[in-house]
């Protein structure tokens, strides 16, 4: 679902507030992974919590309009089944 074009884009004030008062360029811890990237974010990096650790997003230019949470994966890739473990059948000649 979309958020109405109305309403501002929702970006949590604490999170904002590190971002402005952020004049070191140092990395920014948060867990607000529905907030909205803003044009200020461009160049900062960004840890966005998955639920166990916190990981790196670098902000560019393109991501502008996106949700923190979309560049931050919460669940691994599964394992693709290797053929070197099953077991083929022996055709006895």
């Amino acid at each position: 679902m979309v958020r109405a074009k109305w309403k501002a884009p929702f970006v949590d004030y604490h999170l904002l507030d590190d971002i402005l008062a952020n004049k070191t360029r140092s990395v920014i811890k948060t867990n607000s992974r529905s907030s909205v990237i803003l044009q200020s974010f461009v160049g900062l990096v960004v840890e966005v919590y998955t639920g166990r650790t916190y990981n790196n997003v670098y902000i560019e230019e393109k991501m502008v309009g996106h949700k923190l949470g979309e560049f931050s994966f919460t669940r691994k890739l599964g394992k693709i089944h290797d053929k070197k473990n099953k077991k083929t059948k022996s055709t006895k000649k």
